[in-house]
């Protein structure tokens, strides 16, 4: 969604790299560039004036000239700002302290509410809650059905009392005249608020209809069912790609129904992204979701700091790790741990728990786009095909469990059965074999402190380079060749050896030396002069 954005703004930072000190004409250039790069990414243009405003000013202050690294002090001031016009604070649901916690949806029809309402039932019963789908649109063709639909595949039950729109017909009567009654929504609404108290379900989602456009009989009909049932919650669900339409039809809605937030969803679209940086700050309504796929596991609560990180290429290692956690289970890391710490064996069954959890995690490319810097690779990462872990998973599964736990067993006999049970080459299956051959090695390096290849080990785990310390012979100190002190060496070393030498110092020295110790010969050629005499 950001990517065109992103772009612009990387490439304009990385014109003030190297510059020990930022002139007024180099702020006024990358103020210019940061303009035009909102400005083509569909920002609304007093969106665009304040936060230029807000960067020029804080740019040209203290803070940047006083600053060692002033191009990190720009970008810093740039993300605080974004920050800021993204919401600056993370905002969840805010629960009813007397259940059921009521949360209407409401919208322009084509925004993904139907499809957000699942997402959102996935996400709170995975958080422990009981939700209930109300399938208050009622004027959509077949928007019953698919909510129904969406239900089923988040594990939600869904109310559905009336049937709605199912011929595909619009609103409007066979005359042209009024408006074809397909139920009553208001009427589903509250009797869905009641359904939920009823039967101990703690959160009510109302999927309610929408537009195509921003007309009276909508906002009435939003507000008719907001009256009848005091939502604790209501969503505007709004299209990411639509643009600069997204300010207007932000503000006519939170006219019209008053929202409490803000859901914005195909974020995984091309589009630029405009309206993620205008909503919030036009509305002051907080963005409090985020939509990013068509799977009901697809939702991520938006936060500000993150988003603006991504923005601008610094990449989002919370919302990974928080995913990671999600994905892998206690059991399988702790027996991984036990394995990489005593040196066992990585195994094709471990291999395949791995691939599990990360599917569980979502989209590769989405993953790695959450790496720091891999803005500048989003070619390479939207060409790379994900079909290849399928391919690899279809090798590892024609193995039989005697081949998963002894790879190195696997003979040619049995690399051709492989290949003909996953539908591949030989040569696909020799390929993945020595690449697992080397994963093994480098894991087995890793915990014994060796370190990757190339790399020095890890401290505290023994082995890499402190064996090599180990293995070197310590050089034995010469006799000096000054008689007195050549003297004195000897007769430390008579002490030693009848347990009487010098005490140590405290970093296992010995004691303060003797001037009798002194050797100006020892000195590097030319320091003598140092020496007054």
């Amino acid at each position: 969604m950001f990517n065109s954005l992103s772009d612009r703004l990387t490439a304009t930072f990385k014109n003030l790299r190297g510059k020990g000190r930022l002139s007024e004409s180099d702020v006024n250039k990358t103020i210019r560039d940061i303009r035009m790069a909102l400005l083509d990414a569909d920002v609304a243009l007093p969106v665009v004036k304040e936060f230029t405003s807000a960067v020029r000013e804080r740019a040209l202050g203290a803070e940047v000239s006083q600053a060692l690294n002033p191009a990190q002090q720009v970008i810093k001031i740039v993300n605080d700002e974004l920050v800021e016009i993204l919401g600056g604070n993370t905002r969840t649901i805010s629960f009813a302290k007397n259940p059921p916690t009521v949360i209407m949806l409401a919208g322009l029809q084509g925004s993904g509410k139907t499809t957000f309402a699942g997402k959102l039932g996935a996400w709170l019963k995975d958080k422990g809650h009981t939700p209930l789908l109300v399938a208050a649109d009622l004027q959509r063709p077949n928007a019953v059905t698919q909510l129904e639909v969406t239900g089923e595949r988040a594990g939600v039950p869904v109310f559905a009392p009336e049937r709605g729109n199912t011929g595909g017909h619009d609103a409007v009567g066979a005359d042209g005249q009024g408006t074809r009654s397909f139920g009553d929504p208001v009427a589903v609404s509250r009797a869905g608020v009641e359904v939920a108290r009823r039967d101990q379900h703690d959160v009510v989602i109302i999927d309610t209809a929408g537009r195509l456009a921003v007309d009276a009989d909508l906002m009435q009909q939003a507000a008719d069912i907001r009256s009848a049932i005091t939502p604790d919650e209501v969503l505007f669900v709004i299209d990411a790609m639509i643009g600069q339409a997204a300010v207007e039809t932000a503000r006519a809605f939170a006219d019209g129904v008053d929202f409490t937030g803000v859901v914005l969803s195909k974020l995984d679209g091309d589009a630029r992204g405009g309206a993620a940086l205008s909503v919030a700050r036009t509305t002051g309504r907080p963005i409090m979701f985020a939509s990013i796929g068509e799977q009901t596991k697809d939702i991520e609560v938006f936060h500000p700091d993150r988003m603006a990180s991504r923005i601008l290429d610094m990449g989002d290692i919370m919302t990974l790790i928080e995913q990671a956690e999600r994905a892998f289970e206690r059991g399988q890391a702790e027996e991984m741990q036990r394995k990489f710490l005593a040196a066992e064996d990585f195994t094709f069954d471990d291999f395949l728990q791995q691939m599990g959890a990360i599917k569980k995690m979502g989209s590769l490319k989405s993953m790695l786009k959450m790496m720091p810097g891999m803005g500048q690779m989003a070619a390479q990462i939207d060409n790379f095909d994900e079909r290849e872990f399928d391919r690899v998973e279809a090798m590892v599964r024609s193995m039989t469990p005697f081949e998963r736990n002894h790879p190195k067993q696997i003979n040619g006999s049995r690399r051709a059965r492989i290949a003909r049970g996953s539908g591949v080459q030989v040569t696909e299956v020799n390929q993945l074999l020595e690449r697992f051959g080397e994963a093994q090695k480098m894991m087995k390096q890793l915990a014994k402190g060796g370190g990757m290849p190339g790399m020095p080990g890890i401290p505290g785990m023994g082995g890499g380079a402190g064996r090599k310390r180990q293995g070197k012979q310590v050089k034995k100190k010469g006799k000096s060749g000054n008689p007195a002190k050549r003297a004195q060496q000897e007769k430390e070393m008579r002490e030693r050896a009848a347990g009487r030498g010098p005490a140590g110092g405290a970093f296992g020295a010995g004691a303060t030396p003797d001037a009798a110790d002194f050797d100006p010969s020892q000195l590097p050629k030319g320091f003598e002069k140092f020496l007054g005499k």
